[in-house]
């Protein structure tokens, strides 16, 4: 029996989890045949040598994404009236009603979700979705590339794409098995389900739990705990450089405790920059005290504003840019790829500095790998004005309700007391790493370091 499994990354999310660590050479100790089924800009065959069948042929159907909005929407509807609980309103992105064009399909959509907000309706949008790919010339083509490679079980790096929907669809309409990696912490709740397959891969119990409660027709022996391969790199002592090493590469006085400002995408956290420049002024005040502090900023990779640039030239006496080393291989933001040089950097960025800031960002697990706490800031800024997404709403999210408790993190909930939360952590009058380690657990699991292994001991299983 054929071993050959495709790995398909319908767009470049998945990249990191699954190309750039020891995800391949774990399948191969196990005995698998590890092919890439390649749907985005990134040559892996070029880049890194692996097997690759690239899909040229990326045509959704036009009414895919019209039909996606409405799935979303309708889904969350029912939450919301099925678990008598407003937080799944909070997940909608308004509409877009500039032009004629959106205007109508704007009409369109929300008769469609005014139709179908049920559970027989959802079902019914699903369905559509499925006829609507299955018509498409990529459906066709991804078809015949599996009958010419017969591989054995195919797995999605991602559940939330749409250009996963036909290659999965072709992979299940030949009988092959399929399977589904849930991208990250917050999506099942977000309704971020696309597709359907016969496995589905996910980080800890606390998931397989929101999947069973959010999509009943998922069954429990659908679902397989596997952990994560996001956190594994933390663990991997060969990637820690001396602190002396990485202060000289990076312009860094090695006088200085350092504290990273982990910035955020525009959407998360559109006001981002002010709450950087906050902690500037809050470590200025503190050095002023007698401290010897600077700030490592490392901005979310997926950011491609220049919105820090004004913060960063003001308070350049204590903010260092530390740029993640990623690439732009297309024009969207799940284009953009990262480097394994780039696992070092943020292992040691870690490893070296003290504690990190930010706006409800799921780096508090990478640095709580590293025993380094975090604070999040809850606190409007004074640019917040009508149409600028205010980030108190982040933490009524639902996936925020698997804190163990509030004192997972440090909270600053006025720039004024800032100051005082920076300073508490740095004397160790408050330590909430313990809890926060509890909160890891939940979320990641009890074998981070064992995802790769864990997906191909099932896959092999599958086989």
């Amino acid at each position: 029996m054929s071993k050959k499994v495709f790995v398909l990354f319908p767009d470049g999310i998945g990249l990191r989890n699954f190309a750039l660590t020891d995800f391949k050479e774990e399948g191969e100790r196990q005995g698998i045949d590890v092919w890439y089924w390649n749907n985005t800009n990134f040559s892996i065959k070029e880049r890194l040598g692996y097997n690759e069948v690239v899909i040229e042929d990326q045509t959704t159907h036009k009414f895919t994404p019209i039909y996606s909005r409405v799935r979303k929407r309708a889904e969350l509807n029912v939450w919301t009236k099925k678990f008598a609980d407003s937080v799944y309103q909070m997940y909608k992105f308004p509409f877009n009603i500039k032009g004629a064009n959106n205007k109508i399909k704007t009409a369109l959509i929300r008769t469609l979700i005014g139709l179908n907000s049920s559970e027989r309706g959802v079902e019914y949008i699903r369905e559509k979705i499925k006829e609507y790919e299955r018509s498409t010339t990529k459906y066709q083509y991804c078809k015949k590339q599996l009958e010419e490679h017969k591989p054995a079980v195919v797995m999605s790096t991602s559940q939330r794409a749409t250009q996963a929907i036909a290659p999965l669809l072709a992979a299940k309409d030949l009988g092959i098995p399929t399977v589904t990696f849930i991208y990250s912490w917050d999506n099942v709740p977000k309704a971020m389900l696309v597709v359907e397959t016969d496995y589905y891969y996910v980080w800890s119990d606390h998931m397989k739990g929101e999947l069973l409660q959010y999509y009943p027709f998922i069954k429990e022996e659908q679902i397989v705990v596997t952990g994560t391969p996001q956190f594994g790199p933390h663990f991997d002592e060969s990637l820690v450089i001396p602190r002396e090493v990485f202060f000289e590469k990076h312009g860094l006085d090695t006088e200085k405790r350092y504290i990273c400002f982990s910035g955020d995408d525009e959407t998360t956290s559109p006001l981002d920059q002010y709450y950087l420049e906050d902690l500037a002024k809050s470590v200025r005040s503190l050095n002023d005290d007698g401290y010897n502090l600077g700030i490592i900023y490392r901005k979310c990779p997926v950011d491609f504003t220049d919105r820090y640039k004004k913060v960063l030239d003001t308070y350049s006496d204590v903010v260092v840019n530390i740029e993640p080393i990623w690439e732009q291989i297309g024009k969207n933001w799940n284009e953009i790829a990262p480097s394994k040089e780039d696992f070092g950097m943020l292992v040691n960025v870690c490893k070296h500095t003290e504690l990190v800031t930010n706006v409800c960002s799921s780096t508090v697990f990478d640095f709580v790998a590293h025993d380094k706490p975090c604070i999040y800031y809850n606190y409007e800024q004074p640019q917040l004005k009508e149409g600028i997404r205010d980030i108190g709403q982040n933490y009524h999210y639902v996936h925020f309700r698997s804190m163990p408790s509030e004192d997972a993190v440090v909270w600053a909930l006025n720039k004024e007391e800032l100051k005082d939360k920076v300073k508490a952590l740095i004397d160790n009058k408050v330590n909430p790493v313990p809890v926060t380690k509890d909160w890891f657990r939940i979320i990641v699991g009890d074998t981070p370091t064992k995802a790769c292994e864990n997906i191909w001991r099932s896959i092999k299983s599958i086989i």
